[in-house]
């Protein structure tokens, strides 16, 4: 039988639609899919809190294009990094049934590149590739919360071109910006009363955006460095359509379906010191503060053959803050370097939502490189971010669903070629 089409008949499946896709997919991109650690020795090996006064290799074309000015002429890093969440579902309600599904946490591995070249004996040019964004989740078909979400996948792909220029013997500044591809797929049941479950894809969904990137450096001594670096908020809209499956031919369904969803990425705020306190020991101290309030306002828009559906949707998140602490004996790159820190939660327990479960968590890390005389070199490093139990009591779809995680962390582990 051919599924009707006519407008008039559209209203409760779309209506439904509007009401899941508000409540899943706005929420999958809350705070936590920024990513510190973009495969490079010192991101990774000292929980990325020499990031802002890093004058020791090229990823400083995006960690603070102002340390460029120190770097050797045509120095790059090509690396490799895997990134394996692990996330164990303990439910404690379901009142639709559904299993625990296991580790829901999708691996990954993510390439990085990155090239310094000075220009002048002021100016300085920086390049890099990396994941810039990222976060992800797939539960299965069977999830106790599968009316939230089934499984989703965020992705942000960056390239960042940025100027260092040297004011003065202790002054530095930079900017450029990171152009970010960001892709966006996700699969939510769809609760048909007592028929089956029927099944909603969110495909295809991409956007390009331009985030604008400020930084300085300055040496209050000749042993201790300040350095502050500032990205810009920027708009998000993404553009894809959506699919159904397992809908009985007695729904009435739309021929098309296209789906635009906007967001703001937050500004971002970082500064910290450096002390190099001789024999090469070094000390990094960095906070930073991300404005994810502003990302609380979603603007969802479901295009049909019908009509739009627009709705906005306030989540109630909050700022972040994070603060980080790095000790090593670090010389462009021979030695090793551990760190620890910790990052706040923008989603108290009453509002965090199944699809994106972002918890406060804690970062423990540590790296290893060596270089020879030619100035090649190889780098390994890890970061093991653990998060809270992120508690999760949810209606979906008019289904209530409720738990925790036993186990929620995820490594980071990367390998890094310099040339």
């Amino acid at each position: 039988m051919r599924r009707d089409t006519d407008s008039r008949r559209h209203t409760p499946i779309l209506d439904a639609l509007g009401i899941l896709l508000v409540v899943a997919c706005c929420n999958a991109n809350a705070a936590g899919f920024y990513i510190s650690e973009v495969g490079t020795p010192l991101s990774l090996g000292t929980a990325s809190a020499a990031n802002v006064t890093n004058t020791f290799g090229p990823d400083a074309t995006w960690t603070n294009p102002a340390g460029l000015v120190h770097l050797e002429d045509g120095i790059m890093f090509a690396g490799l990094q895997v990134i394996a969440p692990t996330m164990k579902w303990d439910t404690d309600i379901a009142e639709k049934g559904g299993v625990e599904g296991g580790n829901s946490g999708d691996a990954a591995v993510v390439p990085s590149f990155y090239y310094a070249q000075s220009l002048t004996d002021k100016w300085h040019f920086g390049f890099g590739f990396s994941a810039l964004q990222g976060g992800g989740a797939d539960y299965g078909d069977n999830f106790a919360g599968r009316y939230g979400t089934i499984d989703i996948a965020l992705t942000g792909i960056g390239a960042t071109w940025s100027l260092g220029y040297e004011v003065n013997d202790r002054l530095s500044v930079g900017f450029g910006a990171s152009l970010i591809h960001a892709t966006y797929e996700q699969d939510i049941a769809l609760n048909l009363g007592p028929l089956p479950d029927g099944k909603v894809k969110i495909k295809d969904a991409d956007d390009t955006g331009v985030q604008p990137i400020v930084g300085l450096q300055y040496a209050l001594t000749d042993s201790l460095l300040f350095g502050i670096n500032y990205r810009a908020e920027y708009d998000a809209k993404l553009k894809g359509n959506i699919q159904f499956k397992k809908i009985p031919d007695a729904v009435p369904l739309p021929s098309q379906t296209n789906l635009d969803l906007e967001w703001d990425n937050p500004q971002w705020l970082e500064a910290g010191l450096r002390w190099q306190m001789g024999g090469g020991n070094v000390l990094f101290l960095s906070g930073n503060w991300q404005q994810w309030s502003e990302f609380s306002d979603n603007q969802l828009i479901i295009d049909t053959d019908a009509g739009n559906r627009p709705v906005t949707l306030d989540r109630d998140w909050d700022d972040t803050w994070a603060v980080a602490v790095g000790f090593g004996n670090v010389d462009y790159y021979q030695g090793w370097s551990i760190g620890v820190a910790y990052e706040s939660s923008p989603a108290d327990d009453d509002v965090r939502t199944i699809d994106f479960p972002v918890e406060e968590n804690w970062k423990f890390s540590a790296a290893r490189g060596r270089r020879n005389a030619s100035g090649k070199g190889w780098s390994l490093g890890a970061t093991l971010q653990v998060f809270g139990d992120a508690k999760v009591d949810q209606t979906a779809q008019g289904v209530r669903f409720a738990g925790e995680f036993d186990d929620f962390y995820v490594l980071f582990v990367g390998a890094t070629m310099v040339f």
